[in-house]
């Protein structure tokens, strides 16, 4: 895979678990195949939506082999491997190459907080022990290190990174980072509510909760967008922005997306504990959300 490859709509696939809390792997083979159908462009497993801090080491190698071996080819597969230390961030990766991946997608290294010369260490020694592409996660608000546009530019001149997920909720960081190194790596948004901006400001694609249970109107955005049919493309845009909000719920955004694919008829299971479910008025709100979209 290359950086030219990374673009579109990627959904940050769930990890369906049955009511005895194991991988579905029914549930999530019939995922895969309704986002290949439904024309997403790649797809991301074990993230932040795929509960991978919630995961063992061989479920999250599982769920990639799985991914990998429906979508045969079709579209790339996107592993996350992002690991609180670098020795488990390479074995997790390869890992995933293993399992066939066609590139990974770290996070810096979390808890503890690292000076800039540490974080792009971490990059280095993992480009110099892995032969599959990297993507980098800057997401500050899970990780607590955030990466500068100028730490991300210099990360872009590392040997195998092909791209950025950026979740960082500063738009103008997303400018300037594509500004600094959009000619050098892929870089897209990781967040729903800034899709359609972000693409307008030099981005390539998305990374995406939402895309798991609206592929559909990502890709409709997307393909507006790239035929420069701006006007369509922010009416669909602001027509899912208020599911977009609801699949942000505090504390985290798994509970309400599976929630939704559940409300869909779709797999997704229950969350994995110490993950919340959803409030009964959560579910409400939601529920009307997605009644809003014909989607119930």
């Amino acid at each position: 895979m290359e950086g030219k490859d990374l673009k579109g709509v990627i959904p940050a696939i769930v990890t369906p678990f049955n009511e005895d809390d194991e991988l579905d792997h029914k549930g999530l083979e019939d995922l895969v195949v309704f986002l290949i159908d439904s024309g997403i462009h790649a797809i991301m497993t074990t993230g932040g939506t795929g509960e991978f801090p919630h995961l063992l080491r061989e479920e999250r190698k599982e769920v990639t082999r799985a991914v990998a071996r429906v979508s045969k080819g079709r579209v790339p597969v996107i592993a996350g491997t992002a690991g609180c230390g670098t020795k488990e961030t390479i074995l997790l990766s390869k890992d995933a190459a293993e399992a066939g991946a066609d590139a990974v997608i770290v996070t810096p290294p979390y808890y503890f907080k690292l000076p800039d010369e540490s974080l792009l260490e971490h990059f280095r020694i993992l480009s110099e022990n892995l032969d599959i592409p990297i993507v980098i996660y800057n997401n500050p608000l899970y990780t607590g290190n955030n990466l500068s546009p100028a730490l991300i530019d210099r990360t872009a001149d590392i040997h195998g990174v092909i791209g950025l997920k950026q979740s960082n909720t500063d738009l103008g960081q997303f400018v300037e980072v594509v500004r600094m190194s959009g000619e050098k790596i892929s870089v897209c948004t990781g967040i729903d509510s800034q899709f359609y901006p972000t693409l307008c400001a030099g981005g390539k694609g998305i990374f995406s909760t939402a895309a798991c249970v609206i592929p559909k109107q990502m890709v409709q955005i997307y393909d507006l967008t790239r035929d420069g049919k701006h006007d369509e493309a922010f009416k669909v845009h602001v027509k899912i922005q208020n599911l977009n909000r609801l699949l942000e719920y505090d504390p985290g955004y798994v509970s309400p997306c599976k929630e939704a694919l559940r409300m869909m008829g779709l797999p997704g299971g229950p969350v994995r504990k110490p993950l919340p479910d959803l409030t009964p008025d959560q579910r409400e709100e939601l529920k009307a959300a997605l009644e809003e979209l014909n989607l119930l």
